[in-house]
């Protein structure tokens, strides 16, 4: 299926020869930006697909049909495994049974599941909480029932760093791999020693979040990987990188009625048209013309 690639994430995690740096996409061209790039998996970042879907923040707002469309177009676009946040599951075990069922038949890679009370916030910010132990873990294995492939990996992810601490973060850690999480995630570290100790004490593979300007130190691959880290995500930079761009160049438009001072930051005309395959969609064309 298209979005699973060759080797299935699931086999990539569990070899230890790297770190698997996953860029945040939000939509299918960020998507295609990303595998031209060269990345060979992805993370379709809730928090970009919040502000690209609804011009809104990833404050609850986002909802779980909007999440598996987002998700199939991304897919499609791609030859890649593709993670999706699914955010808390939108909802009761039910209700995280259905989207599991629904984003694996999309092809989705695997999900994030966070622990975090409904209406979720983005894991930077403040004022989150998060559900009892005992709830999430009924998501969870709501989770790993629904999966009809053990390849479709479940990231157990726990937001109980900022509200209750880190000790608590840790315990919950262990007790999402012990149920049968393939990943575990534990969001928000403060520090570099926050990193390594949970790296020290949790033994599963685990995921970094490294967010631009946001509470976790941001360190690089290798840094990581030598800390004991599995996998990284970077699910803004593209995002942010995509609205400073287009900001500067609208205003510089709204300013002088032109962009041609900004050309030079542009891809060309020919570049794009290449990027989104028009040459294959007009070869296509003439097979059907008469």
């Amino acid at each position: 299926m298209k979005g699973q690639g060759k080797l299935s994430l699931k086999r990539r995690i569990e070899k230890t020869d790297g770190l698997i740096v996953l860029p945040g996409v939000f939509d299918a061209l960020s998507a295609k930006i990303a595998e031209q790039a060269g990345f060979d998996a992805m993370f379709q970042t809730g928090y970009g697909s919040a502000a690209a879907l609804l011009g809104m923040p990833d404050f609850g707002f986002l909802d779980s049909s909007e999440t598996v469309s987002n998700a199939r177009r991304i897919i499609r676009a791609v030859g890649v495994p593709v993670l999706v946040d699914a955010d808390t599951g939108y909802g009761n075990p039910l209700n995280v049974w259905k989207i599991v069922r629904d984003l694996e038949a999309a092809g989705a890679a695997g999900i994030f599941l966070e622990d975090q009370a409904w209406p979720k916030r983005c894991g930077h910010m403040t004022g989150k909480d998060v559900i009892s132990q005992d709830q999430y873990l009924q998501k969870l294995r709501s989770a790993i029932e629904a999966r009809s492939s053990k390849d479709f990996v479940i990231v157990a992810r726990t937001d109980a760093r900022a509200p209750i601490g880190l000790d608590e973060a840790i315990n919950r850690a262990k007790a999402y791999c012990k149920a049968g999480a393939d990943v575990i995630f534990v969001e928000a570290p403060r520090s570099v020693k926050e990193l390594a100790r949970v790296a020290k004490e949790v033994d599963a593979p685990l995921v970094a979040n490294m967010i631009e300007d946001g509470i976790t130190p941001n360190l690089t691959a290798d840094e990581l990987f030598k800390l004991g880290y599995r996998i990284a995500v970077f699910p803004l930079s593209g995002l942010y990188s995509a609205t400073y761009a287009m900001k500067q160049v609208f205003t510089e438009l709204r300013k002088t009625g032109s962009t041609r001072n900004w050309r030079k930051f542009m891809v060309t005309f020919k570049d794009f048209n290449e990027l989104v395959e028009l040459q294959k969609y007009m070869e296509l064309e003439k097979r059907y013309v008469i």
